[in-house]
């Protein structure tokens, strides 16, 4: 096989140490390869990476082993081309594993260009990435603390979610706290109730009558006080981030304007795929890494399923939030391809079709730094024709055994 890059190096990365395997050219027309081996303190690290700099290695690959390839990577970075391998796309010899044979294979792979580096944004991006996936967490823990509190209140007979669509806003949270406090008298507690909630106050007589002891009292002081710790550490974490999006702010006005993709998400989305989309080559290639195109399983001429890959979950969730949006617009392009891809292939097809169309449509936005131009909700009538979508609704009706008569609304 041909030699691709004349001095490169592969690493294996455990937590404790790291094993780095050099090819260069050696005597006559042999390469030389040398294995050393160097622990994942940073001085270390840096007696590797001037060992790498003298033998002259341009370009380094290394396996994405959980997060301990981070310092390495990093360290790197500033001197070396760095590729952060996927081990799916490195299977070595079965029966022959070690860490110096797997920094052997992955400087030969590197050596003739037979393997792609992943995506590793740059590092404002990085730290973008993670204040929008700490936020995320926070606001899940936030949820799960809520739906706790919830089989709570269930517990000790407190049907209050039954009649309260949020147990934890205004009225909801006002009763939450008088119950903890020790006001138990179900009618004291329904007055209140505030703005249209008090024409339910008799339902919330019977919803808030049940057996709240202390116990409970304790449990729900302790899940409140949670809950709230969560939205200030939201509020703090989203502050931050409106901070780090400052150079960014032509990409999220842009971003802004697809239907279903709001002030919140956008930084998420940005986060997630970085700012140039020159990265990933095509819209394509971008809807591939993401997992939002139909997977490629094809054998002996036949494709057994079309699952999407995993691709980035971070990135996948943050689009769906987008595409349940977008699905709710009115008179919008993205709308209209959801109704239509729902009634034949179902609701889930449908929105994972419009998670690939707003990819599709970023990464062109981007490139271009241009608005999104909506084709509208007439798109799919007009590109077919109004004639033609009429004589097949007719058709259709014909069918039933109905006889139609059409007159149009202007007539009418």
């Amino acid at each position: 096989m041909d030699v691709l890059h004349e001095r490169c190096a592969g690493i294996d990365i455990s937590k404790a140490d790291v094993k780095v395997t050099i090819r260069v050219p050696g005597t006559g027309k042999r390469r030389r390869r040398e294995t050393r081996t160097f622990s994942t303190m940073t001085r270390d690290l840096l007696a590797m990476r001037d060992w790498l700099l003298t033998e002259g290695v341009t370009l380094v690959g290394m396996e994405a082993t959980g997060i301990y390839w981070k310092p390495v990577f990093y360290l790197l970075e500033q001197d070396i081309e760095c590729w952060l391998l996927n081990a799916r796309h490195m299977k070595a010899v079965p029966g022959r594993k070690t860490d110096v044979k797997d920094a052997e294979w992955i400087a030969e792979l590197v050596e003739h260009g037979l393997v792609r580096p992943s995506f590793v944004p740059p590092e404002p991006i990085r730290q973008l990435r993670d204040l929008t996936r700490y936020r995320t967490e926070v606001v899940r823990e936030r949820t799960r603390e809520a739906q706790r509190l919830e089989k709570l209140l269930e517990d000790a007979g407190i049907k209050l979610s039954s009649v309260v669509s949020d147990i934890l806003g205004v009225s909801g949270r006002a009763m939450l706290e008088a119950l903890v406090s020790g006001r138990r008298d179900p009618r004291a507690l329904a007055e209140m109730a505030r703005g249209s909630m008090r024409g339910k106050r008799a339902v919330l007589i019977e919803a808030l009558t049940g057996r709240f002891g202390d116990h409970h009292a304790f449990l729900a002081r302790t899940m409140l006080d949670r809950i709230d710790a969560c939205t200030v550490t939201e509020a703090r974490l989203t502050e931050r981030i409106e901070e780090q999006v400052a150079p960014f702010r032509r990409q999220l006005d842009l971003l802004a304007t697809i239907p279903g993709v709001s002030p919140r998400t956008a930084p998420l989305i940005l986060a997630e795929t970085g700012a140039d989309m020159s990265r990933f080559g095509s819209a394509e290639r971008l809807a591939s890494w993401a997992g939002v195109c139909p997977g490629n399983h094809e054998s002996a001429g036949r494709q057994p399923t079309g699952k999407t890959r995993h691709g980035n979950p971070w990135l996948k969730a943050v689009l769906g939030q987008t595409a349940v949006s977008a699905a709710r617009t009115k008179d919008t392009y993205l709308a209209a391809r959801y109704r239509r891809l729902a009634a034949r292939r179902g609701k889930k097809r449908a929105l994972v079709a419009l998670e690939h169309s707003v990819l599709i449509a970023m990464w062109h936005m981007l490139v271009h730094d241009v608005e999104y131009a909506d084709l509208g909700g007439q798109y799919f009538l007009e590109r077919t024709g109004r004639a033609r979508q009429t004589r097949r609704l007719v058709s259709q009706l014909n069918q039933l055994g109905y006889q139609v008569t059409l007159q149009a609304v202007e007539a009418a």
